[in-house]
C-alpha cells in the first residue's frame, strides 16, 4: 500500500486470479473462477511469502496456492486464511464466478435483455430450474449450446452457432412447455433476431469485449469494491494477454482507477499472494459447489468473497457468502 486510503493518498491493490478458460466455459478445466486482490506494503508481503517458504520448504522456485492445499500443510493454509494472517482486516478480497451460471446469465441478457423481464431474475431461475426440469442430457446440451452461441471463436465449430442453439431452445420450449423452465427457454427461442445481430458483429468487427471471459468484469468488480469511499486506486496486476492497453483504457474509464500495472507475479510478492488466494478460492469454492467442501476452510474463506460474486448455485452460495450474487456484472 503506498498510502493511507483515509487521507486520499494512492492506494495500490495487487491481483491474480486462477480458474481461466478463456471462453470455454462450460468444457474446461475447471468450474469456477477467482479473481483475488491483495492490498499491503510490498516488504510486508515478502516477509509473509517468506514465511510461507520457511514453513513448507518446498524446492520449487515458484510457488503455488496447490502447495498451501495439500493435506501436510493444512496448518499453513489455516493460518494464511485465518485471523491472525496477512490477509485479514480488509487486507483482501476474491471475486468468484460459477462459469455455468455466468454463461446462463449472458445468454438471458443477450437475448431478454436486463437478466430477463424484470418480474424475476430469470437466469438465476433458469440455472437452478434448468437441470431438474430438462435431466442432466437437457440441461448439458443448453449449456453447450449457449457457450458455443456466446464465444467470439468458433474455429472448430462445423455447424452454425446460432443453428445449433435454436434447434436446442427449440426442443426444450416444445417438451417442456408446462414448466418454469420451459416458459424461459420459450422466450429465448423467440429472440433469434438478436442472437444472428450478436453474431454478424462478431464475423464483421474486431471484439474488444469478448462476452464470455470472466477476466474483465471480474477485474471492474475488485477495482469497484477498493474503490468504495472515493479512494483512488492502481491496480498491479499479473501480466495476462487479455489486458490490452485497449482493454485497460476501458476498464481503468469503467472502474474508475488511477492506474493499471502489469507485472510478472514473481516480481511482486503482493502479487503472489493474490495468486495463492485466487487457487485456494478456486479450489474451496469449487468443492462446495460439487458437494465435498471443507466446513472449516470454507467458514475462513468466506470473510473475503465479495457479495457482487457471479454465483448460481443457492445452497454453496449460502456457505460462501455469495447468496446475494445472483446476476453478473
Amino acid at each position: 500500500m503506498t498510502g493511507n486510503p483515509e487521507n486520499g493518498a494512492l492506494m495500490e491493490i495487487a491481483c491474480d486470479e486462477s480458474g481461466s478458460d478463456g471462453e470455454n466455459l462450460t468444457g474446461g478445466n475447471t468450474d469456477v473462477f477467482a479473481h483475488a486482490s491483495v492490498r499491503l506494503p510490498v516488504e510486508t508481503a515478502a516477509e509473509y511469502v517468506q514465511e510461507i517458504r520457511r514453513r513448507i520448504r518446498s524446492p520449487a522456485t515458484e510457488y503455488k496456492a496447490n502447495h498451501l492445499l495439500r493435506d501436510k500443510h493444512r496448518a499453513v493454509l489455516e493460518s494464511f486464511l485465518g485471523p491472525a494472517g496477512p490477509l485479514r482486516d480488509g487486507n483482501a478480497h476474491v471475486h468468484l464466478i460459477e462459469k455455468t451460471f455466468f454463461v446462463v446469465d449472458r445468454a438471458v441478457d443477450l437475448l431478454l435483455g436486463e437478466h430477463g423481464d424484470g418480474d424475476g431474475d430469470d437466469a438465476v431461475t433458469l440455472f437452478r430450474e434448468g437441470p431438474r426440469t430438462f435431466g442432466e442430457r437437457g440441461w448439458r446440451d443448453f449449456l453447450a449450446a449457449s457457450n458455443q452461441l456466446l464465444r467470439v471463436r468458433n474455429d472448430a465449430a462445423t455447424t452454425v452457432p446460432a443453428d445449433v442453439f435454436f434447434r436446442t431452445v427449440d426442443a426444450l420450449r416444445d417438451e417442456y412447455s408446462g414448466t418454469i423452465a420451459g416458459v424461459i427457454v420459450g422466450r429465448l427461442a423467440a429472440a433469434r433476431s438478436r442472437a444472428e445481430s450478436y453474431r454478424e458483429r462478431m464475423r464483421d468487427s474486431p471484439v474488444l469485449f469478448p462476452v464470455l471471459n470472466p477476466l474483465l468484469p471480474a477485474i471492474v468488480s475488485t477495482a469497484r469494491y477498493w474503490l468504495a469511499g472515493g479512494r483512488s486506486v492502481r491496480l498491479v496486476h499479473d501480466r495476462q494477454n487479455m489486458l490490452t492497453p485497449e482493454r485497460i483504457a476501458w476498464i481503468m474509464e469503467s472502474a474508475p482507477l488511477s492506474d493499471v500495472q502489469l507485472v510478472a507475479a514473481r516480481s511482486d510478492a503482493r502479487v503472489q499472494l493474490a495468486d495463492f488466494l485466487a487457487g485456494i478460492a478456486r479450489k474451496l469454492a469449487s468443492d462446495e459447489l460439487n458437494g465435498r467442501g471443507d466446513p472449516a476452510l470454507t467458514a475462513l474463506l468466506r470473510p473475503y468473497v465479495g457479495t457482487d460474486s457471479v454465483w448460481g448455485d443457492e445452497g454453496s452460495g449460502l456457505r460462501l457468502g455469495t447468496a446475494e450474487a445472483n446476476s453478473a456484472v
